[in-house]
């Protein structure tokens, strides 16, 4: 791909985010939607390789089938109501179209097939670009229309991918598709919260994003694309083995990492709204996930011989982490102590 495209395919990206974020109209959002899926397509399939291409062709038709349903569910509401602003979305018929159009865009369950394929499929910052910033126009979709939206529907969802996102990465061996499968965990935590506290479904979005950057960023320095891979990178980069450790256990939102301040507030906030049996059950599925993270965890700080692994080792550079990957890591793991102040503000 010519170097020029890169940074201009970035700032469509940005473009695309930011007219759907601050637009109240549903055509200028669906504008910015549709700006960005065809923005990253190019940096999904760059490397020419099948698999990218199968990727790039996946993600192309679930986006168009997403955005398709997004533009039949505004008009639905403006046939209906006279209404073409996001936030009067009263039409019962426009509200479930909706939401089903916004789960295919997230990836959320049962609409998640495409996610962990893509992100196998492309390479490790495209991956990053698609767990993190492709999820931020769809959510605040959701988070402007949440009070129209039908609560146990969401809860069903939420609930679902919990369930499935913790189960199905359970047996995987590839790094960016576990990385997927919590993706679509931790949606359902988001989801589960979004029409009761749309403010603390943005801060888990937020603290996700964080914690999945530092590790993409530390997986990609150390060029690992498998469990193997990371068995013998500790022996190049020692303290980047360990702090990606710390950062996968924050992902798993064990305290007292950053990771667990959004887990316990959303369980705070399921309990006040009289949702003691969900809060339980999305709990307990928080362990499935917890099993893989450990996991992966365990496999970055193994101590092995050098030798012990029989696949072909990779080349490294002596370069210390950028200092991107440090400040991600250092948020990642050390903000818990803010949880009484970011509890006052939501």
């Amino acid at each position: 791909m010519n170097p020029h495209a890169t940074p201009i395919l970035v700032l469509s990206l940005m473009l695309g985010t930011t007219i759907t974020i601050s637009s109240n109209h549903w055509v200028l959002a669906w504008t910015g939607l549709e700006i960005n899926t065809l923005a990253i397509i190019p940096m999904i399939s760059k490397s020419h390789h099948p698999r990218a291409v199968e990727a790039a062709t996946k993600y192309f038709l679930t986006q168009a089938a997403a955005s398709a349903l997004v533009l039949f569910s505004s008009m639905t509401n403006a046939w209906a109501t006279g209404q073409w602003d996001i936030t009067q979305l009263n039409h019962p018929t426009s509200c479930l179209l909706l939401t089903a159009a916004i789960a295919i865009k997230l990836g959320l369950v049962p609409f998640h097939f495409w996610f962990p394929e893509v992100l196998q499929g492309s390479p490790l910052m495209t991956a990053l670009l698609l767990s993190t910033l492709m999820k931020f126009p769809p959510l605040t979709l959701l988070v402007m229309t949440s009070k129209s939206l039908n609560p146990s529907l969401l809860t069903a969802m939420a609930l679902a991918s919990a369930a499935l996102g913790g189960w199905m990465g359970l047996n995987q061996t590839q790094t960016r598709k576990i990385l997927a499968f919590s993706s679509i965990s931790h949606l359902g935590w988001i989801a589960i919260i979004l029409v009761y506290s749309p403010k603390l479904a943005l801060l888990t979005f937020y603290l996700y994003t964080i914690m999945t950057s530092a590790v993409f960023m530390a997986l990609n320095k150390i060029k690992a694309l498998n469990l193997s891979m990371i068995l013998t990178s500790w022996t190049k980069t020692p303290v980047l083995n360990a702090t990606l450790m710390l950062v996968l256990l924050s992902l798993a939102g064990l305290p007292p990492l950053t990771g667990f301040m959004p887990k316990w507030l959303i369980i705070q906030e399921l309990t006040k709204q009289e949702m003691t049996p969900a809060a339980m059950v999305i709990a307990m599925l928080s362990l499935l996930s917890l099993f893989f993270y450990l996991r992966l965890a365990y496999h970055s700080t193994i101590t092995l011989p050098p030798n012990s692994s029989n696949h072909m080792k990779q080349w490294y550079t002596s370069k210390p982490p950028s200092t991107p990957t440090a400040i991600l890591a250092s948020l990642s793991i050390l903000l818990l102590p803010l949880s009484p102040m970011v509890h006052a503000i939501v």
